[in-house]
């Protein structure tokens, strides 16, 4: 963290990566449990020497600061006052005379969770947005399963008979799956020798024990109910529209499914099926055919996902689907051990249930390892769809996956990019969209968006900078420039009528844009409009055009209807310097091009469902 972005985050009062403290003097008893809350959840910085009045921050300085920092750095980097050595890196910064000393604490390492005070597992802390909290009994024990070295759902469960505890019909979908994929491999073992085979089932002395995962992944249900006292996954089917919706509101379809996963999985397909956006036939198990719906690969994905990475043991929250017509919430107990950079990276991932996912992989139900974010972000971004939104909260030890059914380019922000006077290409127009959309956009954002990596995300982003449409406002950090902020935000207030802004858009600062806009920014397109864009595929006189809309007077014809599609750039004349050239026809240009594919596209896509 640099000098600067400090002193913009103390003054806009503590996140929930920054505490600050007095510290003038001393160390406070209380930065400690702020150590261990940032090592519990994400990592952020400590800062002493800022004092905390009603609320409001105020930079007063460290007064003694070589005690402060020797007696701070000397009990955490020595076993005593925490239960772990924390690799701090600390910085001093001069501000108007005061010294500020920065400590980063980093995020500890899954195994080493959680660190905690005085030799008492209870004093351990999280991060809840800019408090620390001490960690209940639960939080702790999800804690210490994630850091055991024998993964929850590879302990043996001695207390069933690893003989009659398994679903026949389960094990007979799963070794039909297996066998095809494996060319029939162990197909003369009986059931119980194929999962001993597999490790499902392991010999104890006389006795055959299951696993954990054996009994969630083939159990009956009395035995998965005995290892699992909630339910594997409650689907919900909600029609409507995500902000039209609230928790008091009843669903349209709702299932909780307290069989096992392979049931759980046979579950939500057969909910999928009925759902699908086009008519389509499939095995109803796998989904794997080259007909399936455009969303499948993503659905599948985060379903998938759902249920092998889950905390099994959290009995106090189950999973969630909840399908809105407008998006789909995968809700989750159990955090990603990633960051959402590292889960983008085609590598492998640090996994809570490796029998559980390596049971999925055997079959095909799971793309290789490391690749099934990524496959859904691939996915989402072919269809034209805003990024998917990822929550991986490490104190609530929860991830959330939200899949949006809504256009990344949407018309509004294709005619407001064709007013720009610049050429974006693909890549681009993209990136600036998802820009305009939120406060601001990360290189992590950009690598999504594009399916890049570094090196490309870079290039896209300097060449929108070039252009004069984005800026860099800190490293790794840019947003819209300013002068365009008001047109977006008049864009995103502009109700569905057709019709012109009220509003200029005008550059007051140096760019490459061809020119600047100081007349009315179109942002709706009339019916009459369309109709003129879609002709103007070929160019067209305008007594032409006249005639194919119905209209007769010219002038109204030409200002209301013409010269606003001219101004947006979404036709052009074909003698642009003559306007009255007696062959003067108008043409559609690249941009408005770009809205005829996409009218086409959308109404093949609704002739096929």
């Amino acid at each position: 963290m640099t000098k600067d972005e400090l002193i913009a985050k103390i003054s806009k009062y503590e996140w929930n990566d920054v505490e600050c403290k007095r510290a003038q003097r001393g160390v406070p008893e209380d930065a400690y449990k702020t150590v261990s809350a940032f090592s519990n959840t994400a990592g952020g910085y400590l800062v002493f020497g800022v004092k905390d009045t009603e609320g409001k921050l105020e930079i007063v300085g460290v007064i003694k600061v070589d005690k402060v920092q020797n007696d701070f750095l000397s009990c955490i980097r020595a076993r005593g006052k925490l239960n772990r050595v924390i690799n701090v890196q600390e910085e001093a910064f001069e501000h108007e005379g005061k010294t500020l000393l920065v400590f980063h604490i980093p995020e500890a390492q899954r195994k080493e969770k959680p660190i905690y005070l005085n030799d008492d597992i209870r004093q351990s802390f999280i991060r809840r947005g800019a408090g620390d909290e001490r960690c209940t009994a639960v939080e702790i024990g999800r804690f210490l399963r994630d850091a055991s070295d024998t993964t929850y759902d590879g302990e043996h469960l001695g207390n069933i008979d690893g003989e009659d505890f398994f679903d026949k019909q389960s094990v007979a979908w799963y070794r039909r799956l297996f066998q095809e994929k494996e060319d029939n491999r162990h197909a003369n073992l009986s059931d119980i020798e194929f999962l001993n085979e597999w490790g499902f089932v392991v010999e104890s002395e006389d006795s055959l024990i299951p696993t954990r995962a054996a009994v969630l992944l083939f159990g009956k249900g009395l035995y998965v109910r005995q290892v699992l006292p909630r339910g594997v996954v409650d689907y919900q089917r909600i029609d409507v529209p995500f902000e039209q919706w609230s928790p008091e509101n009843r669903w349209h379809d709702r299932i909780v499914v307290e069989e096992n996963i392979i049931q759980a999985w046979q579950v939500i397909v057969e909910k999928y099926m009925r759902l699908a956006e086009r008519p389509f036939s499939i095995d109803s198990t796998t989904l794997r055919r080259h007909d399936a719906p455009p969303d499948y690969i993503s659905f599948r994905e985060a379903a998938i996902n759902l249920l092998i990475h889950q905390d099994y043991g959290d009995h106090t929250r189950k999973p969630i689907i909840k399908i809105f017509s407008d998006r789909t919430v995968f809700w989750n107990p159990g955090d990603a051990f990633d960051t959402v950079d590292q889960l983008l990276e085609p590598t492998e991932k640090e996994v809570r249930n490796p029998a559980i996912i390596g049971a999925f992989r055997r079959i095909g139900l799971s793309d290789q390892a490391g690749t099934g974010i990524r496959s859904i972000f691939g996915n989402w971004r072919q269809l034209g769809y805003i990024l998917p939104d990822i929550r991986n909260d490490k104190a609530k030890k929860v991830f959330e996956l939200v899949l949006f059914k809504e256009p990344l380019l949407t018309e509004r922000q294709k005619i407001f990019q064709a007013q720009l006077g610049v050429s974006l290409s693909e890549q681009g127009a993209s990136v600036f969209a998802h820009a305009c959309r939120s406060d601001e956009i990360t290189l992590t954002d950009t690598k999504a968006v594009i399916g890049a990596g570094n090196r490309e995300a870079r290039a896209v982003l300097n060449r929108l900078v070039t252009m004069a449409l984005l800026r860099e406002v800190k490293v790794g950090v840019w947003d819209v420039v300013e002068h365009l902020k008001k047109p977006l935000l008049s864009i995103d207030q502009a109700t569905d009528q057709p019709g012109d802004l009220e509003e200029n858009l005008v550059s007051d600062q140096p760019g490459n844009l061809e020119e600047n806009l100081v007349t009315p920014l179109l942002t709706n397109l009339t019916d009459h409009q369309r109709k003129i864009i879609e002709l103007c595929e070929v160019s067209r006189k305008q007594a032409d055009l006249m005639r194919e809309i119905g209209l007769t007077h010219r002038t109204f014809f030409r200002r209301n209807h013409l010269e606003p599609l001219i101004r947006a750039k979404l036709i052009r004349m074909t003698h642009p310097d003559e306007i009255n050239h007696p062959n003067q026809a108008y043409v559609v240009t690249e941009a408005g091009l770009g809205l005829l594919i996409s009218w086409k596209a959308d109404a093949e896509s609704g002739e096929s469902k």
